[in-house]
C-alpha cells in the first residue's frame, strides 16, 4: 500500500503544453497505479519524498477550493484530467476529490476531458453530462489481464474499461482509446482496435518511452518478466533502426483500411 498523505496546494489549474490541451488538473501528487513504464516519475523531484515512484500518494484536499467560482478565463478552454496522475486512481473513491473539482467546473463552461485507467469514472457520469463538451479516454496496452496485472498492478481489469467505454458511449458521451504505451512484442494494437472499436470514437497512439531515466525501470522489469526480450529492445530503442517509424505507417494503413479515427503522438530518437 502506497503511502498516503494529505497536503495543501497553492493552485489548481496548470496551463497545459500538451497538443490540442489548454489546462491541465492534476487531483493527487503520484500514483497507485504502478505502471512500471510511466512517464510521470520525473515529478518526484519536486517532492520530498524517499519512497519510489508508485509508492507514495499526495492528496490535494484543498484542490476543489482552488477552482474560481467565476471566471471567464476558462469558458471554451480544453482542461484535462489528468496529465501526471490518474483522477481516477483507487484513493479517489475515499476522497472524492475529483467528483468535487467536476463540481466546481460545470459553471465556468469549460470543455473537459478526462484520460484515466480507471472505470471508477462511471461514477461520475451525472456530472460529466453536464458539460456542453466533453470527452473521456481510456487508457488500454493489452488485453491481457495476466500481462496487465504485471505492468500495471493496481489499475483496472481490462475488461472493465472496455465495459467502462460501452457505458460511456451509451450516454452519448464522446470517447477514445488512448492505446499506450504501446510496448515492442507485448502491445497487440491491432486486437485491442478490434475489441473495442464498437465503444469509441477514435484512437491515440503512443509508443514507449525509453529515453533518460525512463530506461532503467524497463530494464529492469524485462530481466524480471520477460528477459528474452531485453536485447530487442536494446536494439529497437538504442540502434540506428526503423522501427517505430515501420509501426507508425502501419498504424496509419490498418486505422485507414479499417475506417476508424486516430492519431499518433509518437516518441522519435533516443
Amino acid at each position: 500500500m502506497p503511502k498516503i498523505s494529505e497536503i495543501k496546494a497553492s493552485s489548481i489549474i496548470t496551463k497545459s503544453n500538451l497538443p490540442k490541451t489548454d489546462y491541465v488538473i492534476n487531483p493527487y501528487v503520484g500514483c497507485m497505479h504502478h505502471c512500471f513504464y510511466c512517464y510521470a516519475r520525473f515529478m518526484k523531484r519536486f517532492t520530498e519524498h524517499e519512497e519510489g515512484w508508485g509508492e507514495f500518494v499526495d492528496v490535494k484536499i484543498n484542490a476543489s477550493e482552488l477552482v474560481p467560482k467565476k471566471s471567464e478565463k476558462y469558458k471554451g478552454k480544453t482542461i484535462l484530467l489528468s496529465s501526471v496522475t490518474d483522477a481516477y486512481q483507487p484513493i479517489e473513491r475515499k476522497y472524492e476529490i475529483t467528483r468535487k473539482i467536476l463540481e466546481k467546473l460545470i459553471p465556468l463552461e469549460t470543455d473537459l476531458e478526462i484520460l484515466t485507467k480507471s472505470d471508477l469514472v462511471l461514477r461520475d457520469i451525472d456530472l460529466i453530462k453536464k458539460f456542453k463538451s466533453c470527452r473521456v479516454g481510456i487508457t488500454i496496452a493489452t488485453l491481457d489481464e495476466d500481462l496487465r496485472r504485471k505492468i500495471e498492478p493496481f489499475a483496472s481489469p481490462v475488461q472493465n474499461r472496455i465495459r467502462a467505454l460501452e457505458k460511456l458511449k451509451e450516454n452519448e458521451i464522446e470517447t477514445y482509446v488512448f492505446l499506450g504505451p504501446i510496448l515492442p512484442c507485448l502491445t497487440d494494437w491491432k486486437k485491442i482496435i478490434l475489441s473495442t472499436r464498437h465503444a469509441t470514437d477514435y484512437y491515440m497512439f503512443e509508443n514507449l518511452n525509453a529515453s533518460r531515466s525512463l530506461w532503467l525501470p524497463i530494464k529492469i522489469w524485462l530481466k524480471d518478466h520477460r528477459p528474452n526480450l531485453l536485447k530487442e529492445y536494446e536494439k529497437i530503442y538504442f540502434t540506428p533502426n526503423d522501427y517505430w517509424k515501420n509501426t507508425e505507417k502501419e498504424i496509419a494503413d490498418f486505422c485507414k483500411t479499417e475506417r476508424v479515427k486516430y492519431e499518433i503522438f509518437f516518441h522519435h530518437g533516443k
